[in-house]
């Protein structure tokens, strides 16, 4: 069981209980990370404690594709289709979604959603 402090914001403590969790039932995650800017996807198993592959709008070929401005729904689609893309190549079909306490709307909600069309199962 997790102990957690008072002082902990929400969104940590529901990132930590979720986290907590999907450990315990070791499967191939898809977690996600968004700041103000950026996005940020990655493909964690947990079996062998190793990034299968990662996507973010940091990266040059997607700065190049996408606007100047990263933040928006529209780049987090896009880093939905790429992650969903580079996750097939490795033969990765069916994840676990792991959104780090995040409320499920939003920039979160087109990520998912454009990798689901993309052919990622979660």
């Amino acid at each position: 069981m997790i102990v957690l402090k008072k002082n902990i914001s929400s969104r940590v403590r529901r990132s930590l209980k979720t986290r907590y969790h999907l450990k315990s039932l070791n499967v191939i995650r898809l977690i996600i990370h968004r700041t103000s800017r950026h996005m940020y996807a990655q493909i964690f198993d947990t079996k062998t404690s190793t990034i299968v592959t990662s996507a973010s709008t940091l990266e040059k070929g997607i700065q190049r594709q996408l606007d100047s401005y990263t933040g928006n729904k529209k780049s987090a689609s896009f880093i939905g289709v790429i992650i969903a893309n580079r996750a097939l190549k490795k033969g990765i079909q069916s994840v676990v979604f792991d959104r780090s306490g995040f409320k499920y709307h939003g920039r979160v909600q087109m990520l998912a959603e454009s990798a689901r069309k993309s052919g990622l199962k979660f």
